[in-house]
């Protein structure tokens, strides 16, 4: 892969945030300024199942894992994001090949970087076929080197020394924390304990790298989390007593679903969690990112269409950037605009 311009087609797929790693890690060690221009190639002219919006969403969280992988300094390296095929039905391979190599030469791009788990028009695997009729067409292509997800996932993983380190500190700091008080006795068996934990556990789990800098940015912004989310379970808590104790009992009890904004598992499981123990509201089943959610009164479920668990929970993994983005009622809204009527010919 080249400096200068790389073009990657994207799509949804088990390998795509690896991918995006590795295009940003490529482009910093190229040492010179590097525009990765991201794709989505529209297969049904972005009317089957809201295509647009998918790839609009996709294309967000792309920009989003871009600036987590530079950590806050740009390195020379600009994003362009952009969907392309919308006036086009794409259907063959050949039919998408000829969409990406007309983006990239008019944008004067001579590198391709593949996502090995690419599948353009869904599930069928056109990789192989696609990768052909690229390669033809004269582009510099590559397949990323990451690895793909297989049926059973290996249960021992590659690891670094970092991942080591990080696991030992946790351990170690949770035994003093049980423990309570630092004396040579608990320093010296919560030391032991910790290598013995972090010798097992280290090539079966923290599956990514190890970024201390990232790691403190998280931590910091959690500090602040924690207090916020205390507030909004008392003031929960309040409302619910309440509710409990008025003499009509004024209850709404219903069951609401939405795609939450939040793209791993660790922010995924840290919002349902934070929902369900705020009263009012129970999580009854997460799968990826659709949550299916229990909700007690009418202000429960206002508040939490009102997006501020969901916000906060943003801001602690990704930064303040993601933070502003649209909240569960935002997205509804824009979801429920009718498309303006075409003007009438005079």
């Amino acid at each position: 892969m080249t400096a200068g311009h790389v073009l990657i087609p994207v799509g949804e797929s088990t390998t795509l945030r690896n991918t995006v790693r590795y295009a940003v890690e490529r482009a910093v060690d190229a040492g010179e300024p590097t525009t990765l221009h991201f794709v989505f190639p529209l297969s049904s002219r972005g009317v089957v199942g809201d295509e647009q919006d998918d790839a609009a969403a996709l294309l967000d969280r792309i920009e989003l894992w871009v600036s987590e992988d530079l950590e806050e300094t740009d390195d020379g390296v600009t994003v362009e994001t952009t969907t392309i095929g919308a006036d086009e039905y794409l259907f063959s391979p050949g039919d998408y090949a000829d969409t990406i190599v007309d983006y990239a030469e008019e944008h004067g791009i001579g590198s391709l970087l593949l996502d090995p788990e690419y599948h353009p028009s869904g599930a069928t695997p056109l990789l192989p076929a696609l990768e052909w009729e690229l390669r033809g067409s004269g582009l510099d292509v590559e397949e990323a080197p990451v690895e793909r997800e297989t049926r059973r996932s290996r249960l021992v993983r590659r690891s670094g020394f970092g991942q080591f380190l990080l696991l030992f500190g946790l351990a170690f700091g949770f035994y003093l924390f049980l423990a309570g008080t630092p004396t040579p006795y608990n320093l010296v068996t919560g030391g032991a304990s910790a290598v013995v934990v972090a010798a097992a556990l280290w090539h079966v789990s923290l599956t990514g790298p190890v970024r201390p800098r990232r790691l403190l940015g998280q931590f910091g912004r959690m500090c602040l989390y924690a207090p916020y989310l205390l507030y909004e379970i008392a003031v929960a808590n309040v409302q619910i007593a309440y509710v409990v104790l008025h003499p009509s009992l004024p209850i709404d009890p219903e069951v609401i679903e939405f795609d939450a904004d939040v793209w791993s598992t660790v922010p995924a499981a840290t919002l349902a969690n934070s929902i369900t123990l705020t009263p009012g509201t129970l999580t009854v089943d997460v799968e990826s990112r659709h949550f299916t959610i229990h909700t007690l009164t009418a202000g429960s479920r206002a508040d939490l269409l009102d997006g501020a668990l969901e916000r906060a929970v943003r801001f602690v993994f990704y930064g303040r950037a993601a933070a502003r983005r649209p909240t569960p009622d935002e997205r509804r809204a824009s979801e429920s605009d009718p498309e303006p009527e075409p003007e009438a010919e005079s």
